[in-house]
């Protein structure tokens, strides 16, 4: 079986999966996983497919202004909402399962939308990673079409291909802010907004496929994909610096900072044991 019909296969299946739900609130945060999602799910359901985006400090500004450029080119079924996880005590303090609040808020507020099935963007792959984001989604009974589809990351991008999406097809993976504030570091908007800032200001100077710009308790660390920072020149690397570190102090930090390769997932810090995310 070539590479196009097994992608056109995986792509029917979640057709024909969201046309057995009938009814959907798809969850978009503006990363390529959901907002596939909600496209197909539109194209599958028209305004049955209900598609919400959360509006938060923790959401990159270019992923907010990539939904509702979606929304408006394909005139979906459109609702923003504000959940409020940035204001909660437990998701500030930034512990190792912050994401589970985040996620507890969000899927409260899908449910009381009352517009059939609330589904998400998860796919195979993720369940190899530390999700605590899943769990929540099992408490409140969301279900993850992709991988009731068996369709991993590599295949989302093919179906976007297959699509003429060129805008979705190498997008690159796009964490929650928040994801780049090590472990135990009070969680703040001001923090959020810096490291938004920051990241559009590498991205207009270097054409990186990865970017991370984290906060740690001791220090400030750009991360770049490691083609990046071999071809990066030291002019460039001191002027990335003076800038960003101005913008740091600004806001009131005033920390060492280093730039090194990306390494997925280095904020999280602590005990991260596997959960039996999905039930069968």
């Amino acid at each position: 079986m070539n590479n196009n019909h097994s992608t056109q296969l995986a792509l029917l299946r979640l057709e024909q999966w969201l046309k057995a739900v009938g009814q959907c609130t798809v969850a978009v945060s503006g990363g390529i996983d959901s907002m596939l999602m909600a496209y197909i799910a539109h194209q599958a359901l028209g305004q049955k497919a209900l598609i919400v985006h959360a509006t938060s400090a923790a959401v990159p500004y270019a992923d907010g202004i990539r939904v509702a450029e979606y929304a408006r080119r394909y005139q979906w079924n459109f609702k923003q909402i504000i959940t409020g996880e940035i204001d909660r005590e437990d998701y500030q303090r930034n512990p190792v399962n912050r994401c589970y609040y985040c996620k507890t808020s969000l899927y409260i507020n899908l449910r009381k939308l009352d517009h059939g099935q609330a589904i998400g963007g998860t796919n195979l792959d993720d369940l190899g990673d530390y999700r605590p984001g899943l769990i929540a989604a099992k408490e409140q009974h969301i279900r993850h079409p992709y991988i009731e589809c068996l369709i991993d990351k590599k295949t989302i991008r093919q179906i976007a291909a297959l699509l003429g999406l060129r805008d979705l097809q190498d997008l690159p993976a796009s964490p929650c802010l928040a994801s780049r504030v090590e472990t135990g570091i009070r969680i703040s908007s001001a923090q959020l907004d810096l490291i938004d800032r920051v990241e559009r200001h590498v991205r207009k100077v270097i054409s990186g496929e990865t970017i991370r710009f984290r906060i740690r308790q001791s220090a400030m660390v750009l991360e770049l994909d490691d083609r990046t920072l071999v071809e990066l020149q030291a002019g460039d690397i001191d002027q990335l610096a003076i800038h960003i570190k101005t913008m740091a102090k600004e806001c009131g930090l005033n920390a060492p900072l280093f730039i090194s390769a990306y390494q997925r997932g280095s904020a999280f810090v602590g005990n991260k044991e596997p959960v039996n995310y999905v039930e069968a």
